[in-house]
């Protein structure tokens, strides 16, 4: 299966040379500090211009490995509920990024609630928008794409532990990247206090607490179920440390402060 790009030319550059350039000037702003080692992190989704530099952030901020378990939402109506697709390329402007097969069947074959469905990935962009950074920080960078549309704890919670014994199963280093955007079209204010209840339990490594707060506070983080599902791989991995690299919100580049998106850039090691 090849999957060409669904929203390069309008999240991000279509052209090799401006995208390249744009991803520089997101790594260049993180600045170049000594790069840690991660078990996992989390990334917004959202157009380059609004959460690049967050995304940018995180990236540099981590040893980029070879292969990258990709977890988000599933923000269209068609498909499974908690899709994988096993083989096959996603195509982006700056080349071909490759399913990895194996990594990819072993997930499937432990959590068979996944399943193998290309229309969930046809036209989502929360896994797309992360693969040039990936490429652009690792060569020959390697995937495992999930999408998520569930909203039950106990299968997001399953599949968190499928995640870890794969992951912890693997022979070579592998990292597990959520991608989400946080708290939807309220003003800043009540953003910002929404997202920081939410990213209080996501750096208390709390995937229970998350999935609890996201849910009675009325935070509309899209990815939720997609970072709880990473939060318990973390904890089952051994994880100690989550730390807030970077936060921000569309104000930021819009100046429009009544209708803001939140954007969070995390590290877990």
């Amino acid at each position: 299966m090849i999957r060409p790009p669904a929203v390069a030319g309008r999240f991000y550059p279509s052209e090799p040379d401006k995208l390249t350039g744009q991803i520089e000037q997101f790594v260049s702003v993180a600045g170049s500090s000594d790069r840690v080692r991660a078990l996992g992190c989390i990334v917004p989704h959202a157009g380059y211009v609004y959460s690049g530099h967050v995304a940018g952030a995180v990236y540099t901020s981590i040893e980029i490995p070879k292969k990258c378990v990709l977890l988000g939402p599933r923000h269209f109506p068609r498909g499974e509920p908690m899709s994988i697709l096993t083989e096959g390329i996603f195509l982006t402007p700056l080349g071909e990024a490759r399913i990895d097969a194996e990594l990819a069947a072993a997930l499937a074959h432990e959590y068979p609630r996944l399943r193998e469905d290309a229309v969930s990935h046809e036209h989502e962009h929360s896994l797309e928008v992360q693969i040039p950074f990936l490429q652009y920080l690792a060569k020959d960078i390697q995937i495992v794409p999930v999408v998520l549309a569930t909203d039950r704890y106990g299968a997001v919670e399953e599949l968190g532990r499928a995640v870890a014994k794969v992951v912890a199963a693997a022979r070579e280093p592998v990292l597990v990247i959520a991608s989400t955007d946080m708290n939807h079209y309220e003003n800043d204010e009540v953003t910002r206090a929404k997202d920081g209840r939410a990213i209080e339990r996501i750096l208390a490594l709390d995937p229970r607490g998350l999935f609890d707060t996201v849910r009675s506070e009325g935070i509309t983080m899209c990815g939720y179920a997609a970072t709880t599902a990473m939060l318990v791989a973390m904890r089952e991995l051994g994880a100690s440390e989550a730390r807030l690299v970077r936060y921000a919100t569309s104000a930021g580049v819009s100046g429009d402060r009544e209708r803001v998106v939140g954007y969070a850039g995390i590290v877990i090691r």
